[in-house]
């Protein structure tokens, strides 16, 4: 079977599966089969990559085909300190039970009975409080929340974005930082 080593700024494109996103770290790479239906997902080492995209390797991963950049708490807390702000996406009861420091709470779906909502001014609030080219941490409870917040906010235009996987729950987890 021949194989090709794409880093997470690698292109895909064609026939070639996109790797799954709980993969998407910037950390990893991604190994795919060149046979059609054959995908095998490792992380491999980093010093074997053998393919390159100049388009996605802008914001080096996935971006330029609509998949947000997915970060460690640790990378994140390292790119809020290099300047980033963090937008959480959590609910504002959830915010206000604790949230990392200097975050603006803009809910990207509320509560609604037993479920949940998308709210309708998502985009208009986030840019009342942010530029479409300010470099932006988005993180909710978990990940899945901040992931889709993350993916309009690109699709809208936004091009700093970056997701903290594991959300809020990976920040306590680390002991970083919080505020009530």
């Amino acid at each position: 079977m021949e194989a090709t080593l794409f880093s997470s700024s690698a292109c895909f494109a064609g026939s070639l599966p996109l790797p799954p996103l709980g993969h998407q770290n910037l950390n990893q790479r991604f190994l795919f089969s060149t046979t059609p239906n054959q995908q095998v997902c490792s992380t491999a080492i980093k010093h074997k990559v053998s393919s390159f995209c100049p388009k996605a390797a802008l914001r080096g991963n996935l971006e330029a085909v609509g998949v947000p950049t997915s970060v460690p708490v640790r990378v994140a807390i390292e790119l809020l300190q290099a300047g980033h702000r963090y937008l959480d996406v959590r609910t504002p009861e959830e915010f206000s039970a604790g949230h990392a420091p200097r975050a603006i709470n803009i809910p990207y779906m509320y509560k609604v009975g037993s479920g949940m909502t998308k709210n309708p001014h998502f985009l208009a609030e986030v840019l009342s409080h942010f530029r479409k080219d300010d470099e932006i941490i988005v993180g909710c409870l978990s990940g899945k929340r901040s992931m889709m917040a993350a993916a309009d906010l690109l699709a809208a235009g936004f091009s700093g974005i970056t997701d903290i996987a594991g959300g809020y729950a990976a920040w306590t987890e680390s002991e970083l930082p919080i505020e009530m």
